[in-house]
C-alpha cells in the first residue's frame, strides 16, 4: 500500500506524512511544480510536465489496487476508484463506488451554475476540524486496508 497525493492544492500534506510515517508507507507528492515537503525517506516529490491532467495521469498510471489517493479532484477520484484505489478528500470525506456518481453529477451542476453566474467560486475555508476529520479518516482507511490485505 502506497499513498499518492494530488499535491497542487492539497492542504493536508503534513498530515499525510505524519500518518504515513506511523505506518511506514511510501508517499508520492505529485504536482506540476516542485513543492517543498522537506527531506523524508518515505516521501518522493514527482514533478510532472505542464498540462491540466498531467499529475492526474501520472497518479493513475502508477496507482496499484489498494493504494490510497488524496485528492479533491472528483474526475481523478473516479479514475482511481475504477483502477481499484481508495480515495480520500482533504476534508476527510472518502470517495467510493457508492458516492462517486453523485459527486460527479454535483460537480457538473455546480459548474453549470457558476457559468450562469448563479453561484460564485469558493466555499467554506479549510478549518481545524477539517484537518482533524482528515487525520481520523486517513488512519481508519489505512487500518481497513491493512486488515483486508493482512
Amino acid at each position: 500500500m502506497e499513498i499518492y497525493v494530488d499535491g497542487d492544492a492539497c492542504p493536508v500534506k503534513q498530515e499525510v506524512m505524519k500518518v504515513a510515517e506511523r505506518h511506514k508507507l511510501k508517499v508520492y507528492l505529485v504536482a506540476n511544480e516542485w513543492l517543498r515537503l522537506g527531506m523524508h525517506p518515505l516521501a518522493e516529490s514527482v514533478v510532472v510536465s505542464e498540462g491540466a491532467d498531467a499529475a492526474d495521469d501520472w497518479i493513475v498510471d502508477h496507482l496499484q489496487s489498494n493504494d490510497i489517493v488524496i485528492t479533491n479532484d472528483i474526475p481523478l477520484a473516479d479514475r482511481c476508484l475504477k483502477k481499484g484505489g481508495h480515495v480520500l478528500g482533504a476534508k476527510g470525506k472518502p470517495f467510493d463506488t457508492d458516492n462517486i456518481g453523485m459527486a460527479m453529477a454535483m460537480r457538473e451542476l455546480k459548474s453549470d451554475l457558476r457559468e450562469m453566474g448563479t453561484i460564485k467560486e469558493g466555499g467554506p475555508a479549510f478549518s481545524k476540524q477539517d484537518r482533524s476529520n482528515f487525520l481520523n479518516a486517513l488512519e481508519a482507511m489505512i487500518q481497513r486496508n491493512k486488515k483486508k490485505s493482512g
